[in-house]
């Protein structure tokens, strides 16, 4: 998807924010190759383009595994880490775990219309009718991300699906944790690492666990009664692992 972290605003005060959406989606390039190796390529180019050695690098669910893999493979670029109910680094990262989840929080009603739209996506694939059947299937999937989808909040405005990218990814990051190698990188990354994970989130607990296990300094905190987008159910839950991760840089205070 295009960036969608506009509701992350207040809580990253005090601190300069580079956002960029992923290619795959307008206004980034849409054409591939999508690979773990050209995500992370991308994300360092970010860095470049605006004269950065290194930084602090926030991720969210399948962004907190691209922000391990840049911490794997640019160690020296990236100062911390934080992830955000993210995708694991240890097995299958949670997903199917997490897509079961979200179909039983969902229910066979809403399923039912999600498949239907989804066939016509692919039916219809690369016009503005697929596009908006993608957006449609988002949409009425967007409460079970929450722990009490009655209470969700509208999605984000103007989201936008990158479907091609959406595959391609995925079958990147299958590809990258049947390998297992990134397991003994991110025990090797030095930087401090803080966890943030929904304690009613639709990934397992183990996730946010076995993915804190893989690094030689990480704190996994587990927000109450908070899905998987946990700032909106439990606001300055971010901006606090945020202190305590400025706590733990050298060269940086909280009041910096």
């Amino acid at each position: 998807m295009n960036d969608y972290l506009d509701s992350l605003a207040s809580e990253l005060t005090g601190w300069t924010v580079l956002r960029y959406t992923q290619r795959g989606v307008a206004p980034s390039t849409t054409s591939g190759p999508f690979t773990i190796a050209q995500h992370v390529a991308d994300a360092l180019t970010v860095l470049d383009h605006h004269g950065l050695g290194d930084a602090v690098v926030l991720g969210h669910s399948w962004g907190g595994y691209l922000a391990m893999q840049v911490a794997a493979a640019a160690p020296e670029r990236v100062a911390g880490l934080v992830l955000v109910d993210s995708l694991g680094g240890a097995g299958d990262g949670g997903f199917e775990a997490f897509a079961a989840e979200m179909d039983s929080r969902a229910g066979p009603e809403a399923l039912a219309e999600i498949t239907a739209l989804d066939e016509l996506a692919e039916a219809t694939k690369g016009t503005p009718e697929a596009d908006a059947a993608n957006v449609e299937s988002f949409r009425l999937m967007w409460p079970a991300y929450f722990a009490d989808p009655s209470t969700a909040p509208p999605p984000p405005e103007g989201i936008r699906i990158g479907v091609d990218c959406y595959t391609g990814t995925f079958e990147s990051i299958t590809a990258a944790q049947a390998d297992g190698g990134l397991a003994g990188q991110l025990a090797r990354y030095s930087g401090p690492v803080e966890i943030v994970a929904g304690g009613a989130s639709p990934f397992p607990a183990e996730t946010a666990s076995s993915t804190a296990a893989l690094f030689a300094d990480a704190r996994l905190a587990i927000v109450p009664a908070a899905g998987h987008l946990p700032w909106h159910e439990r606001p300055g839950c971010i901006a606090a692992a945020l202190g305590r991760l400025a706590d733990r840089l050298p060269a940086l205070s909280a009041d910096d």
